[in-house]
């Protein structure tokens, strides 16, 4: 059975503090969206990241924010307590396009990111 558009609105809501923290190169957002255990899995400019959400936080906050930074939010599935999201993002350090899949488990009734897998598009590769 389909959720309801209400609980759609609420993941995409909850996912709006990763794009926020991207956009605005702050972190905080952010924290509120993943949990503390969260992990992240992607290459950046060719080289493997993976382990703790606190790279993510590092790069987030390393890079800064940027005014031509674009984002598109897309609720793939809700099966209850999980969500899969998709995050477009388009010029992230005035330079890099990703595709984020973010996976939330609603966790007392707040929709928290357990992981985020990542693909940087080929054309946007600083070697």
């Amino acid at each position: 059975m389909r959720e309801k558009l209400e609980e759609y609105q609420a993941v995409e809501k909850a996912t709006m503090n990763f794009v926020k923290s991207v956009a605005e190169g702050n972190s905080k957002y952010a924290k509120e969206l993943f949990i503390d255990e969260a992990v992240l899995f992607g290459y950046l400019d060719g080289k493997l990241e993976h382990g703790s959400i606190q790279q993510f936080y590092h790069n987030v906050d390393t890079i800064g924010g940027d005014k031509n930074f674009k984002a598109r939010i897309d609720v793939i599935a809700i099966e209850e307590t999980l969500a899969v999201v998709r995050v477009l993002e388009e010029n992230w350090g005035n330079r890099i396009d990703f595709t984020d899949y973010l996976l939330l488990l609603n966790m007392n009734g707040k929709w928290k990111c357990v992981a985020k897998a990542y693909n940087q598009n080929s054309n946007t590769i600083k070697k």
